[in-house]
């Protein structure tokens, strides 16, 4: 599956993708509430650019449907993209702390 992270975001999806990689938790918990999220972000925007293309192509003519899929999508990003910046705020402070 391709990812929707932009291309200059590959540290910090390495860092959130590491994390969730090595959770030993067997319990559900922040990091499988995370790669589920990121996974549902990643469906929509699939679902966005299928829905964008139908369009243009003709194939489909609901553009309410279009613009609604459209505006999930960019709604989830948005939220994910907040949620990465509050983790990695989180991250730094407590490197910070160590010092």
């Amino acid at each position: 599956m391709r990812s929707v992270f932009p291309v200059g975001m590959g540290g910090t999806q390495d860092v959130l993708l590491t994390a969730v990689k090595h959770s030993k938790d067997a319990r559900p918990g922040f990091v499988d509430h995370l790669k589920a999220t990121v996974a549902n972000t990643n469906d929509m925007q699939h679902q966005a650019k299928t829905a964008m293309e139908e369009l243009a192509t003709g194939r489909n003519g609901n553009i309410h449907e279009t613009l609604i899929s459209m505006s999930k999508a960019e709604t989830s990003f948005k939220m994910l993209m907040q949620v990465r910046n509050k983790v990695l705020n989180a991250y730094q402070e407590v490197l910070r702390m160590q010092m």
